[in-house]
């Protein structure tokens, strides 16, 4: 079977009985790591000024990881070094966008010139519909644009669930097929816009000895490559100061 087949909702009910007790199986013998220790604000590096929001859910807060330092945070902010990085983490575990957006919504209006947003894993791991997850991710970068006058809006793809060693089959492949889905409607959605810029996952990357103990979280490394490919599409946005607010 295509395994994008397993994301029609069709194959997705009648395996939904299966599925259904495989999550509440891992539910109760998952194990619960905690969000990185670490400061969530910061001001380092030298050179042109750049202000970076990182918005998303237990990746972003550095689950895997036992400090911020060896996170996706941390190694963004070293990868950023030649900038002078005024830096924010908005990161929960168990954050949607719809959350994520939320408690964005309740927050004093800021200025910071590019966003990092990692979000969707939760989206579809509870079963949100996909238009309604895009209608929440434009939501999500309106708010970041209008409110925080983020000039670049970074989104991070959603991982490849079916690499996830912790999820049982077919539990694995259903909630595979549906992050790919997810993921191809994210980057269509990013597409030719000025402001944003999708970063698809290096499934080729995800080495899964290289995952946090629990089997659904990034070690160390693949924060690591994560981060450098961020970078890299940062720096070419703001190399010299372009288009950052400068304040």
């Amino acid at each position: 079977m295509n395994p994008l087949t397993l994301a029609h909702p069709v194959v997705r009910l009648a395996l939904a009985p299966v599925c259904l007790a495989q999550g509440l199986m891992v539910r109760r013998r998952a194990t619960i790591l905690p969000e990185a220790a670490g400061p969530r604000t910061g001001i380092t590096g030298k050179g042109p000024s750049l202000r970076l929001l990182i918005v998303g859910d237990s990746s972003a807060a550095g689950v895997g990881v036992s400090h911020l330092d060896a996170a996706l945070s941390g190694r963004l902010v070293a990868e950023l070094a030649d900038f002078q990085l005024h830096w924010r983490i908005e990161a929960r575990t168990g954050a949607t966008t719809a959350s994520a957006l939320a408690a964005l919504e309740s927050q004093q209006p800021g200025a910071f010139d590019a966003a990092v947003v990692a979000l969707g894993v939760n989206d579809v791991t509870r079963q949100v519909p996909l238009r309604r997850w895009l209608a929440m991710q434009i939501a999500l970068t309106g708010l970041l644009t209008d409110r925080f006058r983020c000039r670049h809006v970074y989104l991070s793809g959603v991982p490849p669930l079916g690499h996830f060693p912790l999820l049982p089959q077919p539990l694995r492949a259903v909630l595979g097929a549906r992050a790919a889905v997810f993921d191809a409607a994210l980057a269509a959605q990013a597409g030719g816009h000025a402001v944003l810029r999708h970063l698809p996952f290096d499934a080729a990357a995800l080495d899964t000895a290289l995952m946090a103990e629990d089997g659904f979280h990034p070690g160390p490394e693949i924060y690591r490559h994560w981060a450098a490919g961020l970078a890299t599409l940062i720096r070419t946005d703001f190399a010299h100061g372009g288009g950052s607010c400068g304040v």
